[in-house]
C-alpha cells in the first residue's frame, strides 16, 4: 500500500484588495518579489521555469487558472501547488498555499526523501507564506 503524506496548507489574511493580492501570486514580478524568480506567465497550460538557487532550475506548468481566485501548477516531477484567494472584504483577502504530491516512497530530482523535504519544505513555506507575502504586498 503506498503511503502518501499531507499536503501542506498555509493560510493567512491578508491586508490588501484581492486584485493586489491576486497580480502578487500569479505574476513573474509579484512571485519573484517574495519566492522565487520565475519565468511565469498566467496562463493556461504554459510551461515556465522556477529558478530554485542552488537547486537549479525546476520546469513548472500551469493546470489550473480562475482569476482572480486559484492559480495551480505541476512543479518538477512529483509536485503540484496552488494559490488561493479569497476576498474577505474590500481591503482584506485570505490566502492559501497548497503544496501536495508528496509520496513517502518517493525521492525528488535531488534524492531526497519527500517524508525528509516535505518538513523542510513545511517550515520554508511558514516563513514564506506568513513573513514574505505579507511584506511584499503591505510593505
Amino acid at each position: 500500500m503506498k503511503e502518501t503524506l499531507p499536503e501542506i496548507r498555509k493560510t493567512i489574511v491578508l491586508k490588501a484588495p484581492i486584485e493586489k493580492a491576486w497580480k502578487a501570486v500569479s505574476t513573474s514580478e509579484g512571485i519573484a518579489a517574495w519566492w522565487m524568480p520565475n519565468t511565469l506567465e498566467p496562463i493556461m497550460g504554459r510551461e515556465f521555469i522556477l529558478h530554485a538557487g542552488p537547486f537549479g532550475d525546476s520546469p513548472c506548468k500551469i493546470t489550473e487558472l480562475d482569476p482572480p481566485y486559484r492559480i495551480g501548477f505541476d512543479w518538477g516531477k512529483d509536485w503540484h501547488l496552488a494559490f488561493e484567494l479569497k476576498a474577505l472584504d474590500e481591503a482584506t483577502t485570505e490566502f492559501t498555499l497548497i503544496h501536495s504530491g508528496w509520496d513517502a516512497e518517493k525521492v525528488t530530482e535531488f534524492g531526497q526523501p519527500h517524508t525528509v523535504i516535505r518538513g523542510v519544505m513545511d517550515g520554508g513555506w511558514e516563513k514564506i507564506v506568513k513573513e514574505k507575502l505579507p511584506e511584499y504586498i503591505e510593505g
